[in-house]
């Protein structure tokens, strides 16, 4: 599995909130208490998002999709100029002077708004990532990243939008697997820009041989690896591979792997009830004083400390 797969996978919520909006201009929505990452995409029509309330508007026209990380208030609008009109916070829909209002008009299942002529039509999907992993995956991004509308995205939203007005068995699983094909596609994208504010190590995946070592790191991180052993694995002296990896990912190989286990045991820790000792076997430690020696040279506590403050 490459490495921005396994953080996917690893870092994936299941349920993920996926609702279609039909709304005629004018039309403001602000979201507070916003989730970890957002996807917003334009199907027709055309849109404004703005992050708080001194930020820039961000464009979107139709087939353009929004990733939105930051975890404040944001705005989607048909135009910037548009005044703020309601807030929906806790899945509850509110004035902007503080009082609840009624719901949007459902038209379909998972579909809201007033479907009249002209209307813009949107998708939102809202995900609640894990932990220091899905902290990871989310440090690729910007608060707000725009990816312009393509052939391969545009399919993947139209079977969306598709789905997402269906009602049959095995509906939520195929929203869910749907909405994560539209993200990967965006990462995708997005990463693929020229862009040297992607973290170093997902710029060193270009490389074949510390591509090949990050994709080893991952996959098996409990295993006892050595720099020697990852030299050999891709057929470079020990001096020769350490010192190109430590340029291209910014810190040497064991240095990486060893911030790699403790995100992953963070995440342990928070979400099992394994013990220390099991944690520190499942990240690659057979000793538990060394795991947690470690692990408190991370994170400032204990391993058990941290589990009691994260819950």
């Amino acid at each position: 599995m490459d490495v921005l797969s396994d953080l996917l996978h690893r870092a994936r919520a299941k349920n993920a909130l996926v609702r279609k909006l039909v709304q005629r201009p004018p039309w403001s929505l602000g979201f507070a208490d916003a989730p970890p990452l957002t996807v917003v995409a334009t199907l027709g029509g055309h849109a404004s998002v703005r992050l708080g309330e001194d930020a820039a508007p961000v464009h979107l026209a139709a087939g353009d999709i929004a990733l939105i990380s930051a975890t404040g208030r944001y705005t989607i609008a048909d135009s910037p100029s548009t005044p703020p009109q309601v807030v929906i916070q806790g899945q509850k829909k509110y004035a902007v002077g503080g009082d609840q209002v009624a719901a949007h008009r459902s038209l379909a299942p998972r579909t809201y708004g007033d479907g009249l002529p002209g209307a813009t039509v949107m998708i939102r999907g809202a995900y609640e990532l894990r932990g220091d992993v899905g902290d990871r995956l989310l440090d690729m991004l910007p608060p707000l990243a725009v990816v312009p509308a393509g052939p391969r995205t545009r399919a993947a939203l139209d079977l969306l939008a598709t789905e997402i007005a269906c009602d049959e068995p095995g509906q939520d699983a195929i929203l869910d697997r749907l909405l994560d094909l539209v993200l990967v596609l965006a990462l995708r994208a997005w990463c693929a820009r020229p862009d040297p504010a992607l973290p170093a190590w997902h710029r060193a995946l270009a490389d074949p041989a510390i591509g090949d070592v990050l994709r080893l790191l991952h996959e098996d991180p409990a295993h006892r690896w050595t720099v020697a052993e990852l030299a050999a694995k891709v057929g470079m002296s020990r001096a020769a591979f350490a010192a190109r990896f430590t340029g291209l990912v910014g810190e040497p190989p064991l240095t990486y792997l060893t911030g790699w286990r403790m995100a992953l045991a963070a995440d342990l820790l928070r979400d099992t009830e394994a013990t220390v000792a099991t944690v520190a076997r499942q990240v690659g430690y057979e000793d538990a004083f060394a795991f947690s020696v470690a692990f408190k040279r991370a994170r400032a506590l204990s391993p058990s400390a941290w589990r009691r403050q994260a819950r």
